[in-house]
């Protein structure tokens, strides 16, 4: 069962202390901080919202924070929950930004960058197998899911079809499926 939160100033918070978090992968660390400590979501609550996020333009973790404000405070609380996404991140880049223009030629800091990239990748693998458990409770069932997925993956990594073309034709097909499972 999911919680609320109490005020905007809750919202512009937690999303601040999420993006803050949130270097190179936020998905692990959205889904810790909404489903697991705050539970402001479960996690099928979670897997909706996060896949309307995922094909809205912008990124992810910013359309969820818009998403997530509304639904609870209206305008005002997508207003909260975009400003705690961006504000204090966003003087942080400033201040990382300027420090790499000084010492980013350093192949230890080149490393080190190059070393997070893979931590970041390891943190969104893990977190999707974590939330792959919500998918037995979608209409459309676990195994066709994972199909889908699998494809998706398939398509775009190895065959190297355009995620547009990939997101599209899998994203119809799915709806479709899904639709034929639910509808009355």
């Amino acid at each position: 069962m999911s919680q609320l939160p109490q005020s905007k100033s809750e919202i512009f918070w937690a999303f601040t202390w999420l993006a803050l978090q949130g270097f190179g992968g936020v998905l692990p660390v959205a889904e810790r901080e909404l489903v697991d400590k705050k539970r402001w979501y479960t996690r099928e609550e979670f897997l909706e919202e996060w896949a309307v996020a995922q094909v809205l333009p912008g990124p992810n973790v910013v359309n969820l924070a818009i998403i997530f404000g509304s639904r609870h405070f209206g305008l005002l609380g997508a207003l909260a929950a975009i400003a705690g996404m961006l504000v204090f991140p966003m003087l942080a880049l400033i201040v990382i930004a300027i420090t790499y223009l000084h010492w980013g030629a350093n192949p230890v800091v080149a490393g080190a960058i190059k070393g997070m990239g893979a931590v970041a990748a390891g943190l969104i693998a893990g977190t999707s197998l974590k939330l792959a458990s919500a998918l037995k409770k979608h209409p459309l069932g676990y195994l066709p899911a994972i199909g889908i997925a699998s494809l998706c993956f398939i398509l775009v990594a190895l065959i190297r079809i355009p995620l547009v073309h990939v997101l599209l034709s899998l994203g119809i097909l799915s709806i479709y499926l899904t639709y034929r499972r639910v509808k009355p």
